[in-house]
């Protein structure tokens, strides 16, 4: 025989927003890469880079810089939301997301597999829509009589 266990409701913690921005920023990251992983089984394209072309640019140590550039931001934004101070990290959250929104959705013009492209940008939007609502919504604290930013507040006037 077993005995009646009771039941418990499991403990939801709050996620911290920087926990919440670092983990939307991962997942853009992964899903981007994951997007440019597949794209390489679509007909045609390795061919295009051995003989030089990405979609209608030539392959270049410039347009490898350029790359290396618009993708080290995003991957950089992991970290910066976990170090910023919160003001700072709140602003870099909202322009840099909202930068990203149009390099994205550029990403589907041309594509010759709607379905697929089209899916992988809406699912990357998806996550720039995320990381804006937890930079916007920030949480803020209203200052108290008896903050220490307060205090130091009255002990310089005093002086």
């Amino acid at each position: 025989m077993s005995t009646p266990q009771p039941s418990t409701t499991l403990e939801d913690q709050p996620i911290p927003v920087r926990t919440k921005l670092a983990a939307a920023w991962t997942s853009f990251m992964l899903l981007y890469v994951y997007v440019d992983i597949l794209n390489f089984f679509t007909p045609g394209v390795v061919e295009d880079i051995l003989d030089g072309k990405v979609f209608v640019f030539d392959l270049s140590q410039t347009f490898s810089t350029a790359a290396l550039i618009l993708m080290a931001i995003p991957i950089l934004m992991v970290v910066l939301s976990m170090t910023l101070p919160a003001r700072t990290n709140r602003m870099t959250n909202l322009v840099v997301a909202s930068v990203y929104v149009p390099v994205t959705v550029f990403n589907v013009v041309g594509a010759s597999w709607l379905y697929f492209y089209g899916l992988g940008v809406a699912l990357e939007l998806a996550l720039l829509a995320l990381i804006l609502r937890y930079a916007w919504t920030w949480p803020r604290i209203a200052p108290s009589a008896t903050s220490p930013v307060r205090q130091g507040v009255r002990v310089r006037q005093r002086a």
